[in-house]
């Protein structure tokens, strides 16, 4: 049985934009601090690992901001995704139950998220739109009904 299916795809941005000027501020702040630490420590001197260390820590926070700012939400027909890293998938015929979560206070910076559980985890999806954020009400709104 079916107890969610939307009217059309939706597809919009994972992270708004207050999230995506957080964390570029965030990751200017963190490049400049790297930056900073090379100039003030004989960062050349240490030995292997440290500088692997560094340059991996240094990638890893370019790949995550990469995807900050490109990660999409799709909710269509077939279930929910998020482009990432690692890409997140839920079909509809997985769900067990659905919620919204927000920060309290917070939520000018960090917009509620669906919570989506499945017989075996749960899955966080994010939506920077308003329309991802109505179709999450609607999805959450429909799982709660079921009950």
């Amino acid at each position: 049985m079916q107890f969610y299916e939307p009217a059309g795809a939706i597809i919009g941005p994972a992270y708004g934009a207050g999230f995506k000027t957080f964390a570029s501020l965030l990751t200017v702040a963190l490049l400049a601090y790297g930056v900073s630490v090379t100039l003030r420590y004989p960062v050349l001197s240490y030995g292997f690992g440290v500088k692997a260390m560094l340059v991996c820590a240094a990638a890893l926070l370019m790949v995550s901001y990469y995807w900050f700012l490109r990660s999409v939400t799709t909710i269509d027909a077939a279930g929910i995704r998020q482009s990432f890293v690692v890409d997140k998938r839920v079909e509809w015929r997985d769900v067990r139950g659905a919620k919204m979560i927000g920060i309290p206070y917070l939520s000018w910076l960090f917009p509620p998220r669906m919570v989506v559980r499945t017989g075996t985890s749960f899955t966080t999806f994010n939506g920077g739109s308003r329309e991802l954020l109505i179709e999450f009400a609607k999805i959450s709104l429909a799982f709660q009904m079921k009950k």
